[in-house]
Order: structure tokens, then C-alpha cells, then sequence
């Protein structure tokens, strides 16, 4: 009892605080929290992967570098949709319009499972031919087409998940979605070293058999996480069918109404162009990438996962903020969703200045966590590894505050200028600056890129912000919307 106790004043749920009144950075926190770890428990997966393939051989590790960014690319031009419905959830929510909410959430698992198959058969036919052209080398090709095939046909489930937390999200439900993650983390940590690396048990009981794991190398892995997040995305429907916590749906309200596709792309088109345009670079990059020998693009691949560890507090507060600003903008309260912003920017350049410090100074211990000992070409992994590390370290500060008002503007229904500020940083700012310096620089003009692109991104996210122009419509406007097709509509300007 004493547990569940401390638990439950550790992580409190929507009923525990309202979003629309009172003091912001108390329920922002208990917001972000939760959603910190559940995406530590998210990129557990890729790390787990990672670690695994690394003690596996290089080859394999430089094959995960390729596919990392493919299953980004994917994903990406999808999460429109979760973005929209999460948007739309929030501002009905804060405008205290439950059948609305449930009605969005439930068209949004619909058009999202069926825009996952459509992009994951496209995925599963094309992506060798994709990892040819960015320049995957022959030793790497075959295991990384093996790997992003298995993750094409998973898609569904993969995306599925991922739009059970937007929708849970946007209610102001954290903590439900994060012990669905924490159930399925686990399941792919253990499932991981027995696909990868293959396993059997013999039985001498009578009756008994042999119980036996194949070894599968990088293709095990990508099993292992499409099988966990299968499952995962069946438990999220049974809880969103259910209804007892967070948004609910609704078998009957999930025909798919093509005048609400039509609500969710307009909204949810700029989100998808933002991430497109985030997997656009990545993949963009890996053409300079695969210029350079295997062990930078293994660095590369490792450089870019410990991103994903130290950017968590970033990624959760900025979805913190962009449930607060959406719950905030339905309420009609504009000023406070702008308050919320500023504290979570100035917190979070803060926490992730801190955080680059400690990694700049201790680049060799953390990349050495993912490289097998004895494996080829380890130490130059681990001293490129480090390299880029200390590039970029002393830049994370301003991660966190484009991250802040990028997600205010998502709240907001600004979609479109998150998007733009997305595409300037990196298709504008770090693609071509990378592409100009390594003539010069070698490798290091990636890394310089990244640490280019990252202040430059927060000056131009901040002025945007400053300029205040997110404040003039919400998706939502709680006093002139109308009826349309069961569904309170209003309109959105952009």
C-alpha cells in the first residue's frame, strides 16, 4: 500500500489537476512527466536494438543507421493524423465537448490504421531500392532491406500505438500510455538477444520438445519490435473501447467520414510536412553519410540514438505544452497557454544544457555502450562516436527551446509554421551546410551542421513566437461552432 501510495503523488492523472486554471508548472509537470518516460521506454526500443546489434558484428550496427531513418520517414508521413486527432482531442476537451472529443479520437484510429497499410506496402516494395540510392553498401543493404521489411508490414501496429498515446494525450492522460509502453519495452528487451542471436532449450521431460529461437541477426530484431507493439496497440484499444481512462471511442463512430479525413489532413498535412521534413534530413544526410567509411556511419547511427535519450525532457515538455495550449486555446485563454511556453522554454534550455555538459565531457564511456568489445573497427566507432558527440553537446540547450514553442504552435493549430520552422532548420540550414563543409572538414561538417542548425532553429522558433500570431484561431472556437455531421465544426485558419 505504501508503494501505491508514493506512486500515486508521483504520477497524477488528469483528475488531479485542471489544465485551463490554477498554476502551470505544477500540472504541466505531472503532464510531461509521464510522457518522459514513456519515451524513454520508446527509444529503450532502438536502443535495445542498437546495443544488440552492436555486440552482434558492424555490419549490422551500420545497417540499423540506415533503417533508423526509414522507419522515421515512414512513421512521419503519417503522424498527421495522430497530431490532428490529438489537437482536436485537447481543444474539445478544454471546451468541454466529450462527444466531439470521442468522435475525433475514434475517426483518428481509423484513418490512421488505414494510412499505415498504405504506406507500409508502398515501404515493404520500394525500400531496397530507397537504401540503394541513399547509399547503403553492399555488406549493409541486404540486412537493412531484411530489417525495414519486417517494420513495413508492422506498420499498423507500430503507428497504431503511437496514435493511442496522442489521443490519451490530448485528454490529459500521460501516466495510462506510459505503463502500456513500459509492458512492451520489456516484452522487445527480452524477446531481442533470443531472435538476434538465436536460442535453444532442450527439454528432457517426457513430452516435452525442443523449444527453439532462430538466429535471425537484424531481421530478429525488427521482430521483436513489431510484435511488442502489436500487442501494445491491443491493449491501447481495449482501454480507448472501455473508456474508464482517458478519450474514448466507439465502434460506431469509427466509419471513416471523408468529410472529417478532410478536417484531420487540413489540420494534420503541416504536422506530417514537419516530420517528413525531420526524416528528410536524416535520410538526406545519410547520402553524405555513405560517403564515408562503416565506422562513421555506425557513429552516425549511435550519435543519433543517444539524441533520442538526452532529448526526451524536450520532446515530453513540448507535448506537455502543446496539450495545455490546445486545452487552453478550446477554454478561450490564450495568455496562459503563452505562459505555459515560456516557463517550459526556459526550463528545458536549462535541463539540456546541463545534460550536454556532462556529454561533452564523457563522449568515449556512452558510445562505448554500444559497441561490442573486439569488434572491427570498434575504437575508430567509439573516437567518431565521440567526435560527434562533442560537437553538438554544448548546443542541446537550444533544442529545448525551439522544441517549446514548436509545440505550443501544434496546440495552437498552427501546424503550418511548426512545419516551416522544421524545414528551414534542416532542410535549409543543416543539409546544405553539411554538403559545403565536408570538403573541407571531412566528417566533421556533419557534426558542425547539427550544432549550426540547432541554434539557428531556436532564434528563428522564438522570434516566430514572439511575433504572436498563433493566438488568432484555435481549431476549436467554443462559441460559434455548428453542427456538421454529428460533430461540432468550426473553422481553422491558418
Amino acid at each position: 500500500m505504501g508503494l501505491r501510495s508514493q506512486l500515486s503523488k508521483l504520477f497524477r492523472g488528469p483528475e488531479s489537476f485542471d489544465l485551463t486554471s490554477g498554476r502551470i508548472g505544477k500540472p504541466l509537470f505531472f503532464l510531461a512527466m509521464p510522457i518522459v518516460i514513456t519515451n524513454l521506454f520508446q527509444t529503450a526500443y532502438n536502443l535495445a536494438d542498437t546495443f544488440w546489434l552492436g555486440q552482434y558484428n558492424t555490419d549490422a550496427l551500420a545497417a540499423i543507421s540506415f533503417a533508423f531513418p526509414m522507419v522515421f520517414l515512414l512513421i512521419s508521413l503519417g503522424m498527421g493524423i495522430s497530431v490532428a486527432g490529438s489537437v482536436l482531442v485537447a481543444q474539445y476537451t478544454g471546451a468541454g465537448k466529450d462527444e466531439q472529443a470521442e468522435y475525433a479520437a475514434s475517426q483518428t484510429v481509423t484513418f490512421s490504421v488505414l494510412a499505415s497499410l498504405l504506406l507500409g506496402g508502398i515501404g515493404y516494395f520500394f525500400v531496397e531500392d530507397f537504401l540503394s540510392v541513399v547509399g547503403a553498401s553492399d555488406a549493409v543493404l541486404r540486412p537493412a532491406t531484411s530489417y525495414m521489411q519486417v517494420v513495413a508490414l508492422g506498420l499498423a501496429a507500430m503507428f497504431g500505438f503511437a496514435v493511442f498515446i496522442a489521443l490519451m494525450r490530448g485528454y490529459g492522460d500521460t501516466i495510462t500510455p506510459m505503463l502500456v509502453m513500459f509492458g512492451s519495452v520489456v516484452l522487445n528487451i527480452v524477446l531481442d538477444p533470443f531472435l538476434i542471436f538465436g536460442w535453444t532449450v532442450v527439454e528432457n521431460a517426457p513430452l516435452v520438445g525442443t523449444v527453439s529461437f532462430p538466429r535471425l541477426g537484424i531481421q530478429g530484431a525488427a521482430i521483436a519490435t513489431v510484435f511488442s507493439r502489436a500487442l501494445a496497440f491491443a491493449v491501447g484499444l481495449a482501454i480507448m473501447f472501455r473508456g474508464t481512462r482517458g478519450v474514448e471511442i466507439n465502434a460506431a463512430d469509427m466509419l471513416p467520414d471523408l468529410s472529417y479525413l478532410r478536417r484531420l489532413v487540413r489540420i494534420g498535412l503541416p504536422a506530417s510536412i514537419e516530420g517528413t521534413g525531420r526524416a528528410l534530413s536524416m535520410n538526406l544526410l545519410l547520402f553524405i553519410v555513405a560517403t564515408f567509411p562503416d565506422h562513421i556511419v555506425a557513429a552516425y547511427g549511435i550519435g543519433t540514438r543517444v539524441f533520442s535519450v538526452v532529448f526526451l525532457p524536450a520532446i515530453a515538455i513540448a507535448r506537455g505544452v502543446e496539450t495545455m495550449t490546445g486545452q487552453n486555446v478550446g477554454a478561450g485563454k490564450p495568455d496562459r497557454a503563452a505562459r505555459a511556453a515560456r516557463l517550459a522554454a526556459t526550463m528545458l534550455f536549462g535541463v539540456l544544457s546541463v545534460l550536454g555538459l556532462i556529454v561533452y565531457w564523457y563522449p568515449e564511456p556512452i558510445v562505448s555502450v554500444f559497441v561490442g568489445a573486439g569488434q572491427e573497427n570498434s575504437a575508430q566507432v567509439i573516437e567518431a562516436g565521440s567526435q560527434f558527440l562533442r560537437y553538438v553537446a554544448l548546443t542541446f540547450g537550444f533544442i529545448g527551446i525551439a522544441r517549446a514553442y514548436t509545440g505550443s504552435f501544434r496546440g495552437a493549430g498552427k501546424t503550418m509554421v511548426a512545419a516551416a520552422i522544421s524545414v528551414i532548420t534542416l532542410g535549409v540550414i543543416r543539409f546544405p551546410l553539411a554538403w559545403a563543409t565536408i570538403g573541407s572538414l571531412g566528417s566533421a561538417g556533419i557534426w558542425l551542421s547539427f550544432a549550426v542548425s540547432n541554434v539557428i532553429g531556436a532564434i528563428i522558433a522564438y522570434a516566430w513566437y514572439r511575433r504572436g500570431t498563433w493566438r488568432d484561431t484555435g481549431v476549436v472556437d467554443a462559441t460559434t461552432a455548428q453542427e456538421d455531421t454529428g460533430v461540432e465544426q468550426s473553422a481553422q485558419t491558418d
